[in-house]
C-alpha cells in the first residue's frame, strides 16, 4: 500500500469516512460494497475482484464506485473485514473454555483452542482471505478485535508481551498452513472440501505407494494409518496441541 492507500483504508475502515463532496444522493454503503466483493471472491477468488466487477454487481457504475472506496486495495481492506467473523461471537466460547480449565490453571490453552479454531473456520468459509490477510496493511476493528482476544488469554502468565506476540503469531501461522494446505489442494477455489490434507494425500499417493511402497516404508505406514482412522483431519489439532504444549513449558517456568 502506498501512504495514500494506507490513509484511505485508515478512514474506511475506522471511520466516519467522508462523504462525496459531487454527484448524487448517495445510494450505496460501504457494507454493501464490501458485501459484493466478498460474494465474488468467494466464487471466484481474489483475482476475480476488480472495481467493474463490484460495481456491476450493485448496478452502478464504476466511476460511482470510485466516489466511495478509492481502488482495489481498499476495496480489499473493507472485504477482509466483513468477511472476519465478529470476535464478539467468541467471547462466550472463550469464557466457556476459561471456566472449564480454571481449577487446573490452564484458562489460557482453552481459550487459545477454541480461538485458533474460530479463526480456522473463518479462513475456511473465505478460502481468499489466506491472500488478503499478509503483507504490511490496514487491519480493521475485527481483525484487531481477534488479536485482542488471543492477547488477552494470555495475560497473567508470565510471559513478556513480545513473548506473547510471538506465541499468537506461532499459533496463527500453524492455523494458516493448515488452511493454505487445503485451499491448495482444493485447486485455490471457494471451499476447501470435506478431507484434510493428510487424506487427500493418501489418495494422491495411493497408486505410487501400492507400487513402490517398499521403496518408502515409512511413509506407507504413516499413510496407512491415516487411512485406517477414515480419513480424519488431524494435522491442526495435532499440531496445534504441540505448540501449546510448548508454550504451557514456558508459562510454567516464568511461574517458577
Amino acid at each position: 500500500m502506498t501512504s495514500e492507500q494506507w490513509s484511505a483504508a485508515v478512514r474506511l475502515l475506522w471511520g466516519p469516512p467522508a462523504k462525496p463532496a459531487r454527484g448524487p444522493k448517495r445510494g450505496l454503503t460501504l457494507e454493501g460494497i464490501a458485501l459484493a466483493g466478498v460474494g465474488i471472491a468467494d466464487a471466484e477468488g481474489l483475482g476475480g475482484v476488480s472495481m467493474q466487477r463490484v460495481a456491476a454487481e450493485l448496478a452502478v457504475t464504476k466511476m460511482a464506485l470510485y466516489r466511495y472506496v478509492p481502488g482495489k486495495a481498499e476495496l480489499v481492506a473493507l472485504m477482509v473485514e466483513a468477511a472476519l467473523p465478529d470476535p464478539a461471537g467468541l467471547d462466550a466460547r472463550l469464557a466457556a473454555a476459561a471456566a472449564r480449565a480454571e481449577s487446573a490453571g490452564g484458562g489460557w490453552r482453552e481459550q487459545l483452542g477454541v480461538w485458533a479454531r474460530g479463526l480456522y473456520e473463518g479462513f475456511r468459509a473465505h478460502p481468499w482471505l489466506l491472500e488478503a490477510t499478509v503483507g504490511a496493511r490496514v487491519m480493521g476493528p475485527r481483525e484487531l478485535g481477534w488479536m485482542e482476544r488471543a492477547l488477552a488469554a494470555l495475560d497473567g502468565c508470565g510471559l513478556s508481551g513480545a513473548e506473547a506476540m510471538d506465541s499468537v503469531v506461532l499459533v496463527a501461522g500453524h492455523v494458516r498452513g493448515i488452511a493454505e494446505q487445503e485451499r491448495a489442494m482444493a485447486g485455490g477455489g471457494g471451499g476447501a472440501g470435506g478431507e484434510g490434507p493428510d487424506a487427500q494425500l493418501v489418495v494422491m499417493l495411493g497408486e505410487v505407494l501400492r507400487a513402490r511402497g517398499d521403496d518408502y516404508p515409512a511413509l506407507a505406514a504413516a499413510l496407512g494409518s491415516v487411512a485406517e482412522q477414515g480419513g480424519q483431519e488431524q494435522a491442526l489439532l495435532y499440531g496445534l496441541e504441540r505448540i501449546l504444549d510448548g508454550l504451557g513449558l514456558l508459562v510454567e517456568r516464568r511461574g517458577r
